[in-house]
């Protein structure tokens, strides 16, 4: 069980719109700084996190040393560094044949997040991503200098997770990787049990007159589009029902990417929520019931964000959706960082009581 009078610090690289913070909040933590360059993320985040020094600069041109003095953190003072650096260039839609990495300047921000662990020597790190990553060259090379500098870091210490097995009403696999200084950190378990679409989402009140912005921007089809959608059998159906006179040419040409234009099921875990989860043509976001893709509202929820959390829609809904589909689910960066907690409050009290036998002892 977590003690929340022990708050331990934290540091959020590529904050996003602050899915990981809000995660990291919600377990106990206090997130003191965040790293983002994107204005309408940054926007977003301070919205939601006011009390959070937001550094809104190209990371790469961030001093370590600079956040450091700021912060007026000693070494090895800071608990736990978590980071997600942009994920693209790892991504399995970005490889040759799905054997070899594309270079992408972004891979190189992972050793973005190497300079701020050499210089804040964090008692934990948390690494979240896709799991490509786990295999790439250069995550062996960013172990290794975690192992250099001391860190417990074994085979264990990475993983690949569903989003869905913690608590997230979407399938969402993602790399994990939590190492401390102090041995071992536990991953969290899986839930018996998984969430679903109709417990996020069912009980909003009618899209398009509640009175929340990102609930009330549906989108208008045209008569033929409707008419598609309608033809889609509720709670799971897919585009195949329409039967091939009633598809487009290019859906009848090709048999891959059968989740467009298909309906969430009630009872069961969302697809995974993407920058195009607004959009039928994009992937399975109709509506389980009504004649539509799902709200911007509603694709929050699936990721696990509250019902009140804000999102700018300064840039559109396009834009809005991008900040949903790239954030981290918070109830999946809690469950996980639940565990970074204890383990932290069990390595601080140990090394507490060890000081104290040594004076005693002395």
């Amino acid at each position: 069980m977590t003690n929340r009078k022990f708050a331990p610090t934290a540091i959020d690289l590529f904050s996003g719109c602050g899915g990981l913070t809000l995660g990291l909040t919600q377990a106990g933590f206090n997130v003191i700084s965040a790293v983002e360059v994107d204005p309408l993320a940054v926007k977003t985040y301070k919205a939601n996190h006011p009390n959070v020094l937001m550094w809104d600069v190209d990371i790469r041109n961030l001093s370590t040393r600079q956040v450091k003095r700021r912060l007026k953190l000693g070494t090895g003072q800071l608990d736990l560094l978590a980071a997600c650096p942009p994920c693209q260039g790892f991504s399995q839609m970005r490889t040759l044949r799905g054997s070899k990495s594309i270079e992408d300047p972004d891979n190189a921000l992972l050793f973005k997040v190497l300079q701020f662990v050499r210089e804040l020597k964090p008692k934990a790190i948390m690494l979240e991503n896709v799991p490509a990553l786990a295999t790439d060259i250069r995550m062996k090379r960013f172990l290794e200098a975690l192992r250099l500098w001391g860190y417990w870091v074994d085979e264990e210490s990475i993983r690949i997770v569903n989003a869905a097995s913690f608590g997230v009403p979407q399938r969402r696999k993602r790399m994990m990787l939590l190492v401390g200084r102090r041995g071992k950190i536990k991953f969290a378990e899986p839930s018996l049990e998984d969430n679903t679409v109709r417990k996020a989402i069912e009980g909003l009140p009618l899209a398009g007159s509640s009175g929340d912005p990102l609930h009330d921007l549906v989108a208008v089809h045209s008569p033929q589009v409707m008419k598609r959608i309608q033809g889609i059998p509720k709670d799971g159906g897919s585009r195949s029902a329409l039967g091939k006179e009633h598809q487009l040419d290019c859906h009848k040409k090709c048999n891959g990417f059968t989740d467009i234009y298909g309906r969430m099921a009630w009872d069961d875990v969302a697809p995974t929520i993407t920058s195009g989860c607004t959009n039928p043509s994009k992937g399975r976001f109709l509506h389980p019931f009504y004649d539509r893709a799902i709200t911007l509202r509603e694709a929050a929820l699936l990721q696990s964000f509250p019902a009140d959390y804000y999102f700018s829609l300064e840039r559109g809904k396009s834009s809005a959706a991008l900040l949903i589909g790239n954030a981290l689910p918070p109830e999946f960066i809690k469950r996980h960082a639940l565990e970074v907690h204890t383990y932290l409050h069990t390595s601080c009290s140990l090394v507490y009581q060890t000081e104290r036998e040594g004076i005693v002892n002395g």
